[in-house]
Protein backbone atom coordinates (compact mmCIF):
# COMPACT_ATOMS: atom_id res chain seq x y z
CA UNK A 1 0.00 0.00 0.00
CA UNK A 2 1.10 3.42 -0.33
CA UNK A 3 0.31 6.75 0.23
CA UNK A 4 -1.11 9.87 -2.71
CA UNK A 5 -1.84 12.92 -1.92
CA UNK A 6 -1.17 15.43 1.42
CA UNK A 7 -3.90 16.84 3.89
CA UNK A 8 -7.14 16.11 4.26
CA UNK A 9 -7.25 14.89 0.63
CA UNK A 10 -4.85 11.75 1.49
CA UNK A 11 -5.75 8.49 -0.53
CA UNK A 12 -4.67 5.32 0.49
CA UNK A 13 -4.10 2.68 -2.11
CA UNK A 14 -4.65 -1.20 -0.72
CA UNK A 15 -2.77 -3.14 -3.40
CA UNK A 16 -4.09 -6.57 -1.58
CA UNK A 17 -6.40 -8.98 -3.25
CA UNK A 18 -9.64 -8.98 -2.77
CA UNK A 19 -10.81 -11.92 -0.44
CA UNK A 20 -14.09 -14.20 -1.26
CA UNK A 21 -15.05 -16.68 1.55
CA UNK A 22 -18.16 -18.57 1.16
CA UNK A 23 -20.03 -20.89 3.94
CA UNK A 24 -23.29 -22.43 4.00
CA UNK A 25 -25.50 -20.75 6.49
CA UNK A 26 -26.20 -22.46 9.64
CA UNK A 27 -29.19 -22.33 11.06
CA UNK A 28 -30.60 -23.32 14.50
CA UNK A 29 -34.02 -23.70 16.13
CA UNK A 30 -35.49 -21.01 18.26
CA UNK A 31 -34.56 -19.81 21.44
CA UNK A 32 -37.31 -17.15 22.15
CA UNK A 33 -38.89 -17.07 25.58
CA UNK A 34 -40.85 -14.34 26.98
CA UNK A 35 -41.59 -13.01 30.58
CA UNK A 36 -43.49 -10.54 32.55
CA UNK A 37 -41.80 -7.70 33.65
CA UNK A 38 -42.04 -6.92 37.33
CA UNK A 39 -41.71 -3.57 37.67
CA UNK A 40 -43.68 -2.62 34.73
CA UNK A 41 -45.78 -5.52 33.73
CA UNK A 42 -45.00 -5.60 30.21
CA UNK A 43 -44.06 -8.44 28.31
CA UNK A 44 -39.93 -8.57 27.36
CA UNK A 45 -39.14 -11.08 24.70
CA UNK A 46 -36.33 -12.90 25.16
CA UNK A 47 -34.46 -13.16 21.68
CA UNK A 48 -31.48 -15.33 22.06
CA UNK A 49 -30.13 -17.63 25.00
CA UNK A 50 -26.85 -19.35 24.98
CA UNK A 51 -24.29 -20.14 27.61
CA UNK A 52 -22.20 -17.54 26.13
CA UNK A 53 -22.74 -13.86 25.46
CA UNK A 54 -24.89 -12.11 22.61
CA UNK A 55 -25.77 -8.47 21.60
CA UNK A 56 -27.11 -6.47 18.94
CA UNK A 57 -25.05 -3.90 17.12
CA UNK A 58 -24.00 -0.47 18.47
CA UNK A 59 -27.19 1.54 19.64
CA UNK A 60 -25.66 4.05 16.95
CA UNK A 61 -26.05 1.01 14.20
CA UNK A 62 -29.48 -0.24 13.37
CA UNK A 63 -29.12 -3.94 12.88
CA UNK A 64 -32.78 -5.20 11.46
CA UNK A 65 -32.46 -6.33 7.35
CA UNK A 66 -34.83 -8.12 5.44
CA UNK A 67 -37.71 -5.84 5.70
CA UNK A 68 -36.92 -5.71 9.24
CA UNK A 69 -37.92 -9.20 9.70
CA UNK A 70 -34.87 -10.27 10.85
CA UNK A 71 -31.90 -8.65 13.60
CA UNK A 72 -28.32 -9.08 13.53
CA UNK A 73 -26.30 -10.15 16.32
CA UNK A 74 -22.85 -10.29 17.92
CA UNK A 75 -22.63 -14.02 19.88
CA UNK A 76 -20.03 -16.34 21.47
CA UNK A 77 -20.89 -19.68 20.78
CA UNK A 78 -18.55 -22.82 19.69
CA UNK A 79 -15.99 -20.29 21.93
CA UNK A 80 -15.88 -18.15 19.33
CA UNK A 81 -17.15 -14.92 18.23
CA UNK A 82 -19.47 -15.02 15.30
CA UNK A 83 -22.08 -13.08 13.48
CA UNK A 84 -25.77 -14.07 13.56
CA UNK A 85 -29.31 -12.78 12.98
CA UNK A 86 -32.77 -13.32 14.24
CA UNK A 87 -35.87 -14.53 12.86
CA UNK A 88 -38.31 -11.81 14.66
CA UNK A 89 -41.68 -14.06 14.14
CA UNK A 90 -40.04 -17.70 14.23
CA UNK A 91 -37.06 -16.98 16.52
CA UNK A 92 -34.99 -19.00 14.14
CA UNK A 93 -31.38 -18.13 14.01
CA UNK A 94 -28.88 -18.20 11.12
CA UNK A 95 -25.23 -17.95 11.43
CA UNK A 96 -23.26 -15.67 8.96
CA UNK A 97 -19.88 -15.77 9.89
CA UNK A 98 -17.66 -18.96 10.97
CA UNK A 99 -14.33 -17.21 11.75
CA UNK A 100 -13.46 -15.90 15.47
CA UNK A 101 -12.56 -12.57 16.51
CA UNK A 102 -8.75 -11.77 17.61
CA UNK A 103 -8.03 -11.22 21.59
CA UNK A 104 -6.11 -8.72 23.28
CA UNK A 105 -5.10 -5.93 22.32
CA UNK A 106 -6.43 -6.19 19.05
CA UNK A 107 -9.83 -7.98 19.72
CA UNK A 108 -12.57 -6.72 17.76
CA UNK A 109 -16.14 -6.84 18.22
CA UNK A 110 -19.08 -6.79 15.99
CA UNK A 111 -20.67 -3.87 17.96
CA UNK A 112 -18.77 -1.79 15.39
CA UNK A 113 -20.72 -3.76 12.83
CA UNK A 114 -23.10 -1.87 10.42
CA UNK A 115 -25.76 -2.99 7.58
CA UNK A 116 -26.14 -1.21 4.38
CA UNK A 117 -29.18 0.73 3.84
CA UNK A 118 -29.90 0.19 0.06
CA UNK A 119 -28.76 -4.09 -0.12
CA UNK A 120 -28.36 -6.83 2.41
CA UNK A 121 -24.58 -6.61 3.02
CA UNK A 122 -23.05 -5.96 6.64
CA UNK A 123 -19.55 -4.44 7.24
CA UNK A 124 -16.89 -5.51 10.70
CA UNK A 125 -13.48 -5.68 11.66
CA UNK A 126 -12.03 -8.60 12.28
CA UNK A 127 -8.77 -7.75 13.37
CA UNK A 128 -7.11 -5.23 10.99
CA UNK A 129 -9.66 -6.67 8.05
CA UNK A 130 -12.34 -4.74 7.79
CA UNK A 131 -15.09 -7.14 5.52
CA UNK A 132 -18.36 -6.94 3.71
CA UNK A 133 -20.58 -10.05 3.64
CA UNK A 134 -23.62 -10.59 2.07
CA UNK A 135 -26.20 -11.92 4.12
CA UNK A 136 -27.94 -14.36 1.92
CA UNK A 137 -24.82 -16.31 0.84
CA UNK A 138 -22.87 -15.35 3.59
CA UNK A 139 -20.09 -14.72 1.12
CA UNK A 140 -17.21 -12.12 2.80
CA UNK A 141 -15.09 -9.98 0.73
CA UNK A 142 -11.86 -7.90 1.78
CA UNK A 143 -12.59 -4.52 2.01
CA UNK A 144 -9.37 -2.89 3.42
CA UNK A 145 -6.11 -4.17 5.87
CA UNK A 146 -5.88 -1.44 8.07
CA UNK A 147 -2.10 -1.00 9.37
CA UNK A 148 -0.71 -2.86 12.13
CA UNK A 149 0.16 0.05 14.22
CA UNK A 150 -3.35 1.22 14.51
CA UNK A 151 -6.25 0.55 16.35
CA UNK A 152 -10.01 -0.09 14.32
CA UNK A 153 -13.22 1.34 15.69
CA UNK A 154 -16.56 1.95 14.39
CA UNK A 155 -18.08 1.68 10.98
CA UNK A 156 -21.45 3.12 9.57
CA UNK A 157 -21.89 3.16 6.08
CA UNK A 158 -23.15 6.61 3.78
CA UNK A 159 -27.13 7.29 3.39
CA UNK A 160 -26.21 5.75 -0.50
CA UNK A 161 -25.07 2.29 0.69
CA UNK A 162 -21.68 2.97 -1.52
CA UNK A 163 -19.13 3.22 1.13
CA UNK A 164 -18.42 2.26 4.38
CA UNK A 165 -16.30 5.09 7.19
CA UNK A 166 -14.29 4.19 9.67
CA UNK A 167 -11.84 5.41 12.41
CA UNK A 168 -8.30 4.40 12.91
CA UNK A 169 -6.35 5.65 15.92
CA UNK A 170 -2.12 4.89 16.73
CA UNK A 171 -1.88 1.58 19.00
CA UNK A 172 0.24 2.71 22.15
CA UNK A 173 -0.15 -0.23 23.71
CA UNK A 174 3.76 -0.33 24.06
CA UNK A 175 3.42 3.23 26.42
CA UNK A 176 0.59 2.13 28.85
CA UNK A 177 -1.73 -0.78 30.07
CA UNK A 178 -5.11 -0.56 27.34
CA UNK A 179 -8.19 -2.93 27.19
CA UNK A 180 -10.53 -0.12 25.87
CA UNK A 181 -13.45 -2.56 25.63
CA UNK A 182 -13.71 -4.22 29.19
CA UNK A 183 -13.58 -1.32 31.71
CA UNK A 184 -12.14 1.64 29.57
CA UNK A 185 -8.29 0.43 30.93
CA UNK A 186 -6.30 3.17 29.49
CA UNK A 187 -9.16 5.70 28.54
CA UNK A 188 -7.79 8.52 29.88
CA UNK A 189 -3.92 7.51 28.74
CA UNK A 190 -5.11 7.49 25.43
CA UNK A 191 -6.92 10.98 25.71
CA UNK A 192 -3.69 12.47 27.23
CA UNK A 193 -1.96 11.60 24.35
CA UNK A 194 -3.38 12.83 21.72
CA UNK A 195 -3.06 9.64 19.38
CA UNK A 196 -2.97 10.00 15.43
CA UNK A 197 -6.11 9.43 13.86
CA UNK A 198 -7.98 9.17 10.66
CA UNK A 199 -11.86 8.95 9.50
CA UNK A 200 -11.53 6.66 6.50
CA UNK A 201 -13.55 5.96 3.81
CA UNK A 202 -14.09 2.89 2.03
CA UNK A 203 -15.69 2.32 -1.44
CA UNK A 204 -17.83 -0.56 -1.79
CA UNK A 205 -17.52 -1.40 -4.94
CA UNK A 206 -13.89 -0.58 -5.98
CA UNK A 207 -11.51 2.32 -6.17
CA UNK A 208 -9.52 4.08 -3.45
CA UNK A 209 -9.60 4.31 0.23
CA UNK A 210 -10.07 8.04 1.24
CA UNK A 211 -8.61 9.48 4.59
CA UNK A 212 -11.02 12.50 4.24
CA UNK A 213 -9.85 13.46 7.98
CA UNK A 214 -6.80 13.14 10.39
CA UNK A 215 -5.40 14.69 13.12
CA UNK A 216 -3.49 14.25 16.56
CA UNK A 217 -6.71 13.72 18.58
CA UNK A 218 -8.22 10.57 20.04
CA UNK A 219 -11.17 10.16 17.57
CA UNK A 220 -13.71 7.80 18.92
CA UNK A 221 -17.38 7.23 17.29
CA UNK A 222 -18.41 8.21 13.95
CA UNK A 223 -22.22 8.03 12.88
CA UNK A 224 -22.56 8.87 9.17
CA UNK A 225 -26.29 10.79 8.78
CA UNK A 226 -28.79 8.82 7.33
CA UNK A 227 -30.17 11.05 4.96
CA UNK A 228 -26.91 13.05 3.32
CA UNK A 229 -24.45 10.77 2.03
CA UNK A 230 -21.54 13.42 2.27
CA UNK A 231 -22.20 14.46 6.09
CA UNK A 232 -20.94 12.25 9.50
CA UNK A 233 -20.36 13.27 12.84
CA UNK A 234 -17.41 12.10 15.00
CA UNK A 235 -16.47 12.18 18.20
CA UNK A 236 -12.93 13.45 20.47
CA UNK A 237 -12.95 10.96 22.82
CA UNK A 238 -12.32 10.92 26.13
CA UNK A 239 -13.50 12.40 29.80
CA UNK A 240 -16.18 14.69 28.81
CA UNK A 241 -15.33 17.08 31.10
CA UNK A 242 -11.68 17.25 29.77
CA UNK A 243 -12.43 17.10 25.92
CA UNK A 244 -12.11 20.29 23.87
CA UNK A 245 -15.65 19.91 21.89
CA UNK A 246 -17.08 16.03 22.02
CA UNK A 247 -18.82 16.35 18.40
CA UNK A 248 -17.85 17.61 15.12
CA UNK A 249 -19.15 17.75 11.54
CA UNK A 250 -17.22 16.68 9.00
CA UNK A 251 -18.07 16.71 5.00
CA UNK A 252 -16.79 13.78 3.30
CA UNK A 253 -16.60 15.43 -0.09
CA UNK A 254 -14.53 18.68 1.43
CA UNK A 255 -12.46 17.38 4.18
CA UNK A 256 -13.99 20.35 6.13
CA UNK A 257 -14.72 20.34 10.10
CA UNK A 258 -16.59 22.11 12.44
CA UNK A 259 -17.95 21.65 16.11
CA UNK A 260 -20.99 20.64 16.70
CA UNK A 261 -22.59 21.78 20.39
CA UNK A 262 -20.00 23.82 21.51
CA UNK A 263 -18.81 22.84 24.79
CA UNK A 264 -18.87 25.56 27.67
CA UNK A 265 -16.53 25.58 30.80
CA UNK A 266 -17.00 22.73 32.71
CA UNK A 267 -19.68 21.11 30.92
CA UNK A 268 -19.89 17.57 30.02
CA UNK A 269 -21.94 16.54 26.79
CA UNK A 270 -21.67 12.85 24.86
CA UNK A 271 -24.11 10.22 23.50
CA UNK A 272 -24.26 11.60 20.44
CA UNK A 273 -26.35 10.40 17.60
CA UNK A 274 -28.37 11.34 14.44
CA UNK A 275 -32.21 11.56 14.63
CA UNK A 276 -34.23 9.56 11.63
CA UNK A 277 -34.66 12.92 9.63
CA UNK A 278 -31.11 13.40 9.32
CA UNK A 279 -30.86 17.06 9.92
CA UNK A 280 -30.72 17.01 13.98
CA UNK A 281 -28.21 15.20 16.03
CA UNK A 282 -29.33 14.20 19.86
CA UNK A 283 -27.26 14.11 23.17
CA UNK A 284 -27.29 14.56 26.85
CA UNK A 285 -24.86 16.03 28.92
CA UNK A 286 -24.77 18.23 32.60
CA UNK A 287 -24.51 21.87 31.79
CA UNK A 288 -25.21 24.88 34.25
CA UNK A 289 -28.74 24.30 33.90
CA UNK A 290 -28.02 20.44 35.03
CA UNK A 291 -28.97 17.37 33.49
CA UNK A 292 -30.12 18.23 30.08
CA UNK A 293 -31.30 16.57 26.56
CA UNK A 294 -30.52 18.15 23.15
CA UNK A 295 -31.17 18.40 20.01
CA UNK A 296 -28.80 20.41 17.22
CA UNK A 297 -29.18 20.35 13.94
CA UNK A 298 -25.97 18.86 12.02
CA UNK A 299 -24.27 23.20 11.36
CA UNK A 300 -24.44 24.20 15.34
CA UNK A 301 -27.84 26.12 14.84
CA UNK A 302 -31.26 25.66 16.32
CA UNK A 303 -30.32 23.97 19.73
CA UNK A 304 -32.84 23.15 21.67
CA UNK A 305 -31.57 21.57 25.75
CA UNK A 306 -34.23 20.79 28.23
CA UNK A 307 -33.24 20.55 32.01
CA UNK A 308 -34.35 16.88 33.11
CA UNK A 309 -34.13 15.73 36.81
CA UNK A 310 -31.05 13.19 37.50
CA UNK A 311 -32.00 10.01 39.60
CA UNK A 312 -28.98 8.30 39.61
CA UNK A 313 -25.47 8.61 39.23
CA UNK A 314 -24.78 6.23 36.20
CA UNK A 315 -24.12 8.11 33.02
CA UNK A 316 -26.90 6.44 30.61
CA UNK A 317 -26.76 5.84 27.23
CA UNK A 318 -30.27 7.74 25.17
CA UNK A 319 -31.52 6.98 22.21
CA UNK A 320 -34.30 8.09 19.77
CA UNK A 321 -35.95 8.55 17.03
CA UNK A 322 -37.05 12.62 17.55
CA UNK A 323 -37.33 14.32 20.35
CA UNK A 324 -40.63 13.16 21.17
CA UNK A 325 -39.82 9.97 23.64
CA UNK A 326 -35.99 9.14 24.36
CA UNK A 327 -35.23 5.78 26.15
CA UNK A 328 -32.11 5.70 28.03
CA UNK A 329 -30.59 2.33 30.65
CA UNK A 330 -29.81 4.46 33.86
CA UNK A 331 -29.60 2.14 36.96
CA UNK A 332 -30.77 -1.44 36.47
CA UNK A 333 -34.19 0.26 34.13
CA UNK A 334 -34.78 0.42 30.84
CA UNK A 335 -36.67 4.24 30.84
CA UNK A 336 -38.74 6.49 29.02
CA UNK A 337 -39.30 10.24 28.67
CA UNK A 338 -41.72 12.09 26.47
CA UNK A 339 -41.49 15.57 25.33
CA UNK A 340 -44.33 17.88 25.75
CA UNK A 341 -43.60 20.61 24.02
CA UNK A 342 -41.90 22.27 26.55
CA UNK A 343 -40.07 19.80 29.22
CA UNK A 344 -39.91 16.09 29.38
CA UNK A 345 -42.55 14.33 31.24
CA UNK A 346 -41.13 11.22 33.45
CA UNK A 347 -39.26 8.85 33.25
CA UNK A 348 -41.00 6.00 33.28
CA UNK A 349 -40.14 2.42 33.45
CA UNK A 350 -40.78 0.71 30.81
CA UNK A 351 -38.54 -2.72 31.92
CA UNK A 352 -35.52 -4.03 34.34
CA UNK A 353 -32.84 -4.85 32.56
CA UNK A 354 -30.67 -5.80 35.36
CA UNK A 355 -27.67 -5.84 33.43
CA UNK A 356 -23.98 -5.41 34.89
CA UNK A 357 -22.38 -3.05 32.37
CA UNK A 358 -19.35 -5.02 33.01
CA UNK A 359 -17.95 -4.84 29.53
CA UNK A 360 -19.29 -3.21 26.15
CA UNK A 361 -20.58 -6.58 25.31
CA UNK A 362 -23.23 -6.72 27.88
CA UNK A 363 -23.85 -2.70 27.72
CA UNK A 364 -27.77 -2.75 27.62
CA UNK A 365 -27.52 -0.05 24.94
CA UNK A 366 -31.68 0.55 24.26
CA UNK A 367 -32.46 2.02 21.03
CA UNK A 368 -35.80 2.37 18.94
CA UNK A 369 -37.03 0.11 15.82
CA UNK A 370 -37.46 2.20 13.20
CA UNK A 371 -40.66 2.91 13.51
CA UNK A 372 -40.30 3.25 17.21
CA UNK A 373 -42.96 0.51 18.28
CA UNK A 374 -40.29 -1.25 20.34
CA UNK A 375 -37.04 -1.41 22.36
CA UNK A 376 -34.14 -3.87 22.04
CA UNK A 377 -31.28 -3.60 24.55
CA UNK A 378 -28.67 -6.42 25.71
CA UNK A 379 -28.79 -7.79 29.36
CA UNK A 380 -26.66 -10.28 31.45
CA UNK A 381 -29.35 -10.31 34.05
CA UNK A 382 -28.96 -14.12 33.92
CA UNK A 383 -25.33 -14.15 34.52
CA UNK A 384 -24.90 -14.21 30.25
CA UNK A 385 -25.49 -11.41 28.12
CA UNK A 386 -28.37 -12.23 25.78
CA UNK A 387 -30.62 -9.92 23.21
CA UNK A 388 -33.97 -8.34 24.71
CA UNK A 389 -37.19 -6.96 22.74
CA UNK A 390 -40.25 -4.91 24.42
CA UNK A 391 -43.00 -3.16 22.98
CA UNK A 392 -43.45 0.77 23.92
CA UNK A 393 -47.24 0.46 23.97
CA UNK A 394 -48.80 3.08 25.63
CA UNK A 395 -46.44 5.62 27.63
CA UNK A 396 -49.21 6.78 30.13
CA UNK A 397 -49.71 3.06 31.24
CA UNK A 398 -46.54 2.86 32.41
CA UNK A 399 -45.10 3.48 36.22
CA UNK A 400 -42.97 6.21 37.56
CA UNK A 401 -39.46 5.61 38.38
Amino acid sequence: MKWDGQGSSRRLFVFAPIAYYLSMPNTFPAEISTFTDLRSGRVVRQLTNHKGHSHHLYFTNPGWFDQGRRLLFGSDRGNRTNLYSVDLETGAITQHTDADMPGAPKETTFQFASLNPLRPEAYFWRGQDLLGIDLHTNRERLLYRAPDHFFVSMTNVTADGLAVCSVLFADLTRQFPTDLLNGYVGFEDYWAAQPDSRVIWVPLDGGAVRTPWQEKTWIGHINTCPTQPHLLSFCHEGPWKKVDNRIWGLDLNTGRTWMIRRKGAGEEIGHEYWYADGIHIGYHGLTAAGNVFGRVKYDDTQRQEVAIPQHTGHIPHIYSNDFGLIVDDAGKFVRLWKFNGQSFDGPRVLCEHRSSMHSQKVHVHPRFTVDGTKVIYTSDRNGYGQVYEVEVGNWGDLPGF
